[in-house]
């Protein structure tokens, strides 16, 4: 675990690191719509995927702007790990769409796989077309009653809650990232489909026991005492 006491003490962020975050939202935001990111990865950068991303750049700039994104306030909102400060809604709305963006779709691959698995067919755009918005209704209902971490009304427990989402992201991403390379190696028969099931639930068990021993970046708890800063 990590020593607020021994993490040194940011006041203000700097231009280079709110402009490093704005990749991220633009991802995390780019994603909401499921199905038309299905259709991206299946077929292409269509007409869709052109004009929501234009108008997530154009939103993601202006939140940036006026620093209503994690990560680009012109200073550390979080200083205090356990001091029980109102959580701002940007945070909320921010994190409640983060974690649609790693459990959704790391949920409907899972489902994809478990299928292909047993049955030797692929229904991946049914799966997205059916599944995707009840999981994301579910997961904005969370976010609003403040059930998911980083999304609760206070920061007080921020220092455990981040290693929850850190570890959530690492697990997330890097299943799929072998998941979309193994997809595109492998042909699509049912043996394979067991082995891509194989792989995709090993990495994230891994890299969750990864997180789980504090072995990744941002993934060990913070302890009470002194001044910290948090992303």
């Amino acid at each position: 675990m990590e020593y607020a006491a021994q993490r040194k003490i940011r006041e203000r962020n700097t231009w280079n690191y709110r402009l490093a975050h704005c990749p991220i939202w633009i991802w995390v935001f780019f994603l909401a719509p499921g199905p038309l990111t299905f259709s991206l990865f299946a077929h292409g950068f269509g007409r869709g995927n052109l004009i929501w991303l234009s108008l997530v750049l154009v939103g993601v700039a202006i939140a940036a702007w006026r620093g209503q994104l994690p990560g680009c306030e012109p200073g550390p909102y979080i200083l205090r790990f356990d001091e029980d400060r109102p959580n701002p809604l940007y945070r909320k709305v921010c994190y409640t769409f983060a974690w649609n963006a790693i459990l959704n779709f790391a949920l409907l691959n899972l489902a994809g796989l478990v299928i292909a698995s047993v049955t030797g067919h692929w229904y991946m755009q049914q799966i997205y077309h059916n599944g995707y918005f009840p999981l994301l209704a579910v997961i904005l209902l969370l976010g609003a009653a403040g059930k998911l971490p980083r999304v609760g009304s206070s920061t007080k427990g921020e220092g455990w809650e981040r290693r929850y989402f850190y570890g959530s992201v690492w697990a997330a991403v890097t299943a799929q990232t072998l998941l979309g390379a193994t997809w595109k190696a492998i042909p699509q028969a049912q043996a394979a489909s067991v082995g891509k099931l194989v792989v995709f639930v090993g990495t994230l068990a891994f890299m969750g026991w990864l997180a789980s021993q504090g072995k990744l970046p941002r993934t060990r708890p913070i302890v009470p005492g002194e001044i910290m800063v948090a992303d």
